[in-house]
């Protein structure tokens, strides 16, 4: 595609970018510091994290925007984060699931260079991988209903919020509901007369020295990869073409897995092609013209980049919360990928009765031999399926 011609106004792409950036950062940070929280992170290390991805993901837009003239961006793993909060900690802590950061990124990297990996990833059906993704979710997402008993004074007035933009700006429903929680927790700190140490809103690195272990492989690298490829990468390009963009696979791949890899020591989880927010800067909205949409994509990295600066300050606004609100924000904001993970895994009637045992073994949160849920549930959804389909080829 042709660059933009000189003298044409961009202000429209360039705003489109800085949308994209700051309602795909607002509606899952909090998501993203849950998960690292979960897998053994401390306060610091989940900060460094945040920071890890908002690089990485900042550069991979820019270099694959301005490459090949589209608006390709790419984002964190929502559904990998929202994975990591259900996992909990595994054999060898942090530093193991820091070194399954690592592999997730080498499994990319490898799917770009070797189709056949890619194909693999494809034979998984895409209701049994949405089914595990929808239990997981489940729980965050009871969050808010939880927090109001919990602490209502401080999480109905994110849900009213929530609510209220929902139906009158949807794009904006998930952002305005933090800002809300972020108010809630300055009241709270000024009735208690609390104050925050500068410190914590300095933006800093935290290296971890990453270990493999047999537990933290199989419950967070293998889920993992199959999430980001299954709930992101793959629609991501679906999202692209429907607006008639081409994306190159494997330097697309090639980037986001090099980009974990980078990320991984830093405490990054897992950078991928953006799915839903792809939209914001690759629809009409950014730009009539389709041939001017990739200043969207630039500007979109460079804004996410502006957002790791402040990461740390986002960060310590988590840690000074008031207990339930915040898990709140993050259920609310999974409303959305839980929907849609629902639908499409009962989507197909022949399909529903393993995406459903996938499903209820995922929700249940039980954990077996060190090894989370995530995986026992796609081993139970595909031995489930293929026992139903021996079952229809022996005596249809």
């Amino acid at each position: 595609m042709s660059a933009v011609s000189p003298g044409e106004p961009l202000s429209r792409p360039i705003t489109a970018g800085v949308v994209t950036a700051l309602v795909g950062f607002t509606s899952a940070f909090v998501i993203v510091l849950t998960g690292l929280r979960a897998v053994g992170a401390t306060p610091a290390q989940a900060a460094s994290g945040l920071l890890a991805v908002c690089v990485t993901m900042g550069l991979g837009s820019l270099v694959l925007a301005w490459r090949y003239r589209m608006p390709i961006t790419v984002a964190w793993s929502t559904p990998g984060a929202a994975l990591l909060a259900a996992t909990g900690a595994v054999e060898g802590g942090w530093p193991a699931a820091v070194g399954a950061f690592l592999v997730v990124g080498g499994l990319v990297v490898l799917t770009g260079l070797w189709p056949m990996l890619g194909r693999l990833i494809a034979r998984i059906p895409p209701s049994i991988a949405q089914a595990m993704l929808a239990g997981v979710l489940l729980p965050l997402c009871l969050a808010p209903i939880t927090g109001i008993v919990v602490n209502p004074w401080g999480v109905v007035p994110v849900v009213l919020t929530w609510l209220v933009f929902a139906r009158l700006a949807p794009r904006w429903a998930v952002p305005l509901a933090f800002v809300t929680a972020a108010i809630v927790v300055g009241v709270s700190l000024a009735a208690e007369g609390a104050s925050v140490d500068p410190a914590l809103l300095i933006p800093r690195i935290e290296l971890t020295m990453p270990t493999l272990t047999v537990g933290a492989l199989v419950s967070i690298a293998i889920p993992l990869y199959i999430v980001t490829m299954a709930s992101q990468n793959v629609p991501g390009v679906a999202i692209m073409r429907s607006f008639g963009y081409r994306v190159p696979w494997r330097p697309a791949m090639l980037v986001t897995g090099i980009g974990t890899v980078a990320g991984a020591p830093f405490g990054g989880h897992a950078i991928n092609l953006a799915a839903i927010s792809a939209a914001l800067a690759a629809g009409p909205e950014a730009d009539p013209d389709p041939k001017r949409r990739w200043v969207a994509g630039i500007s979109a990295g460079g804004s996410s980049l502006v957002l790791g600066a402040a990461s740390a300050a986002f960060a310590a606004l988590v840690l000074l919360a008031p207990e339930a609100v915040i898990p709140a924000v993050a259920g609310l904001a999974l409303f959305a990928a839980f929907g849609s993970a629902v639908q499409q895994a009962i989507d197909d009637p022949g399909e529903r009765m393993p995406a459903v045992v996938t499903f209820l073994v995922a929700a249940s949160g039980v954990s077996l031999l060190g090894v989370s849920v995530a995986f026992w549930a796609l081993v139970a959804g595909l031995l489930v399926r293929t026992v139903l389909h021996l079952g229809r080829r022996r005596f249809g």
